[in-house]
């Protein structure tokens, strides 16, 4: 047994991770307290996952046309046909679609062989999705791809501003370390501006609930208020800034009154009146942004809109201050260092700096092969699938993405997909939505296996760790395009046999030619030997001769990556979303994360545990709306949107804006039927960054009329014997430990209502038909419709089932445990189909995933005394580990004291009053 040091697979934060090696398995893992991104905290995502692991469900194989064959078959096709079709059709006719899972050194090999010897331009990568607008932004106003700031600024700042980021769920370890700082700096304040009350609005001392993509006039407001009152930092701004008039004249195109502004945000005028003054009267301002802003069609106005504001109050490059994008990814940023969008070349050079392209090809030049750069940028993300569905482009190599389902128009791009010739796919896991269009499927290594290097939001390059073997014959990305490269002629410029010399070649190319115009320069790593580069410590970039130890915050002496050393100013005209509402799709669309899952659930969905928070796909939406639609919580609905429909289980939430839906972007076919959010989404991109916008959506929502539900267990090896795809009009399928849930909705209502299918299934018939064992122990109500019952078979349970609302469930995990037993015994069979144990009380639905505690129990811990999120740590150990669950608790603190607080007023008797 020995502890390892390596970096989370997950969001952006960037987190240090210790990992307990046993042999050949990764047994436990915990935060890694000397990493400066987390100092040993992680979020539930993180400390699960050593449950994700395993070889279960694992691409081994290579596979060509649907048939398994050995890495030279699939190595020596895969050359052919790339090399068949740039014959046929020309370099651009090739194109690669990566991803910001993967690690630095994969994406530099990759980015090298199709834009420096393949001659195409066409390589972007899924981190379109989620950072292009705010890369450009940057560029457009620092000059470069610089976050200027740190985590240590979040806790030196006197104001931390969360526009567009629900950093309680989609940062949670960030944010407990802003909520930390909070606590031990009462001056600190924190303003939360997002249309959905989120657990973030937790730390607020101000919310601004405002109308969806009214974020660059709710910034330009504040710009031309800085102005009127005086708060313009009138030296910053003349010694290091240009473009002041020009973005004030744009501002002040629209009403700058309080009054005006906050109506077209739809904020009440006090509140950001406020929201004004503490930001114009502070230094200290660190304004955090996510993929609120950044997925819009205006997302790079919006990022620009809000780094005007810094700029004008000379809030950047001090402690506690800058405007600060937070990265979705683990290496979207590292991506972006090698040139992994379609619009870069490398080391932070695009087509249009001026002698990028000669100086990259130099440098790739080898004793005998000259590289053939393309000319100018390839197609960015949806621009891609729309060339692949016009014939442009022929062939598509994808790494580690799941394009089938995260972009927008979804059935649009499937449709792409298969018309595309040539789809090669590298994937770890054997079950995806993308798989069914691989022509080529090449088996890759995942977290614990690869060995490289990430950067997080800070610029904190750290390395993730190879700790176990690949399954079968999985390999390493950068080893798959080396070997394709050497099968294409170009072996001499790719002759890798470990990631250290591609590290090596990458920070040399950070240096080359660069006297500093270039803010990305990490050459003095280029030294580094195996050793050096195996025990390589956390450092932010840039990392050069005069800061060898790295360098925390960017522009501190106030020259800017511009050629003149000047920062801009931009002129922005906000601009509503372009997916308008209408008559037919009245109601505005977010979509997003939810605390314990990841991107589709590839790994996250392999910890059972980490589905038990928000178990099946739904539909968020306010009382008012539910209301009026005719819908109750927990009900299921339809959404109807630009090319699909998804459906979903309502949550009727008070966070949420009246005529706004909110839906979680995670499910996939492999966990639902209709649960793609991609499907409901127009494909509208910014025209500077082509992000999609993901954000603002137009949908019309409707109940989904069903004549029954059912919940259904089936033992884990049983679990590809039964497929309940099929069966009605709703289908989700949640990994439990020892079985499988499958929730299962369909039927005709009767014109009665009350749920009754108008004619009634014969479960016991349709239980015999699909499932091995015969029905072993039922009890049934007819006139309901409601059944459970369970088979059992040689003595262990088969399957469970409960044809009833889920809200009828008991809790599960009694159940579960039950499919682990080889022998069930009496008193356990009696209790079978009462679903739990003897007086054990239900816990009620999922609160903290960490320690497995429900609702039900710290309710109950609340009404014994328990009124503090300490003292129901302390009972329940609930929201002591990775502190994601304390917004939801300090919640269920609130309701209750209201309750309690409504309950004592309706008891107080009316005073008496005498007449005289």
């Amino acid at each position: 047994m020995h502890q390892a040091r390596t970096t989370c697979p997950y969001c952006g934060v960037g987190c240090g991770v210790l990992a307990h090696v046993d042999g050949n398995r990764l047994t436990d893992v915990e935060g890694d307290g000397d990493h400066p991104a987390n100092y040993g905290r992680l979020c539930v995502k993180g400390s699960a996952l050593a449950e994700t692991l395993g070889d279960h469900g694992r691409l081994t194989r290579p596979r060509v046309d649907g048939v398994e064959v050995d890495w030279d078959i699939a190595l020596d096709t895969v050359a052919e046909r790339l090399q068949t079709t740039r014959a046929a059709h020309g370099n651009p006719s090739v194109a690669a679609y990566l991803s910001g899972q993967l690690l630095t050194e994969d994406y530099y090999v990759a980015n090298k062989l199709f834009k420096g010897f393949l001659g195409t331009p066409h390589l972007d990568t899924n981190s379109r999705l989620c950072m292009a607008s705010a890369v450009a932004a940057y560029k457009r106003s620092l000059g470069a791809d610089a976050v200027p700031c740190s985590y240590e600024d979040l806790e030196e700042a006197e104001l931390v501003v969360l526009v567009g980021s629900n950093l309680a769920w989609n940062h949670p370890v960030l944010y407990q370390r802003l909520r930390t700082a909070k606590t031990r700096n009462p001056l600190m304040r924190v303003v939360v501006i997002d249309p959905r009350v989120t657990d973030s609005c937790e730390i607020a001392d101000l919310y601004l609930g405002l109308r969806p993509g009214s974020d660059a006039r709710l910034f330009n407001g504040l710009l031309a208020w800085m102005a009127d009152k005086g708060k313009l930092d009138r030296v910053f701004l003349e010694k290091h800034t240009q473009g002041l008039d020009e973005a004030l004249a744009a501002a002040r195109v629209d009403d700058i009154r309080i009054e005006a502004i906050a109506a077209d945000c739809d904020v009440d005028p006090e509140r950001l009146e406020t929201f004004f003054y503490w930001f114009a009267s502070q230094l200290h301002v660190v304004t955090l942004y996510s993929q609120g802003i950044n997925q819009s069609s205006s997302g790079t106005d919006k990022c620009n809109a809000i780094i005007n504001c810094h700029l004008a109050g000379g809030k950047i490059g001090l402690p506690g201050a800058g405007p600060f994008s937070i990265t979705g990814q683990p290496n979207a940023m590292g991506g972006r260092e090698v040139g992994g969008l379609a619009n870069q070349l490398a080391a932070h050079m695009d087509y249009h700096t001026p002698g990028a392209i000669d100086r990259v090809a130099r440098f790739w030049t080898t004793a005998s092969l000259v590289p053939t750069l393309p000319e100018g940028p390839g197609h960015k993300a949806v621009e891609l699938f729309e060339a692949i569905e016009r014939g442009e482009v022929q062939a598509l190599w994808v790494m580690a993405t799941n394009p089938a389902v995260s972009l927008p128009d979804a059935n649009r791009v499937r449709a792409a997909l298969a018309k595309c010739p040539l789809v090669i796919v590298s994937e770890c896991m054997a079950d995806t939505d993308l798989l069914p269009y691989a022509d080529i499927v090449l088996p890759a290594s995942s977290w614990s296996e690869k060995d490289g290097t990430v950067t997080n939001s800070e610029r904190r390059i750290s390395r993730q760790r190879g700790l176990l073997p690949p399954p079968g014959e999985a390999r390493h990305d950068w080893w798959i395009i080396s070997e394709v490269a050497r099968r294409l002629g170009y072996g001499e410029a790719f002759a890798y046999d470990h990631p250290q010399q591609i590290f090596a070649e990458h920070a040399r190319l950070s240096g080359f030619e660069n006297d500093g115009e270039r803010v990305f320069d990490i050459s003095v790593l280029c030294e580094l030997d195996r050793e050096g580069y195996d025990a390589l410590a956390p450092i932010q970039w840039p990392v050069t001769t005069a800061s060898p130890r790295g360098t925390a915050r960017l522009f501190e002496d106030g020259r800017f990556a511009t050629p003149d050393g000047l920062a801009r100013l931009i002129a922005v005209r906000p601009t509503g979303p372009a997916q308008a509402l209408s008559e037919a799709r009245p109601l505005r669309l977010n979509t997003g994360r939810v605390r314990d899952q990841w991107h589709t659930m590839t790994r996250t969905g392999r910890a059972p545990r980490l589905m038990n928070h928000r178990a099946e796909p739904f539909i968020e939406v306010a009382p008012e709306d539910a209301k009026a639609h005719g819908l109750g919580d927990q009900q299921l609905a339809r959404l109807t949107g630009a090319d699909g429909e998804y459906r979903g289980r309502v949550r009727v939430s008070k966070g949420q804006r009246r005529g706004e839906v909110f839906v979680p972007m995670h499910w996939t076919d492999r966990y639902s039927g209709m649960a793609r959010m991609g499907s409901l989404l127009a494909a509208h991109v910014d025209p500077v960054s082509g992000q999609p916008e993901s954000k603002h959506g137009a949908v019309a929502l409707e109940p989904l009329a069903v004549g029954w539900e059912a919940t259904l267990l089936v033992a884990g090896d049983l679990d590809d014997d039964f497929d309940g795809r099929d069966e009605g009009a709703y289908w989700a399928r949640i990994p439990l430990t020892h079985c499988r849930r499958w929730q299962l909705a369909g039927g005709e209502p009767s014109s009665a209502g009350g749920g009754v299918e108008t004619a009634p299934r014969d479960w016991l018939a349709w239980v015999q038909e699909w499932l091995p064992a015969a029905p072993t122990l039922w009890c049934d109500d007819p006139a309901s419709g409601r059944l459970r019952a369970a088979g059992i078979e040689d003595g262990r349970l088969r399957w469970w089932l409960m044809v009833a609302p889920p809200a009828e469930l008991p809790g599960l995990a009694w159940l579960d445990e039950r499919f682990a037993e080889a022998q069930l015994g009496s008193d356990m069979r009696r209790r079978l189909l009462a679903g739990c144990d003897a007086g054990e009380a239900d816990r009620g639905p999922l609160v903290c995933s960490c320690h497995q505690v429900g609702q039900r129990a710290i309710v109950e811990a609340i009404h014994a005394g328990d009124r503090s999120v300490e003292a129901l740590g302390a009972r329940l150990a609930c929201g002591t580990q990775c502190g994601s669950c304390i917004p939801e608790i300090k919640s269920l603190i609130e309701d209750s004291a209201e309750e309690e607080g409504a309950h004592a007023r309706s008891e107080q008797k009316p005073e008496t009053v005498q007449v005289a």
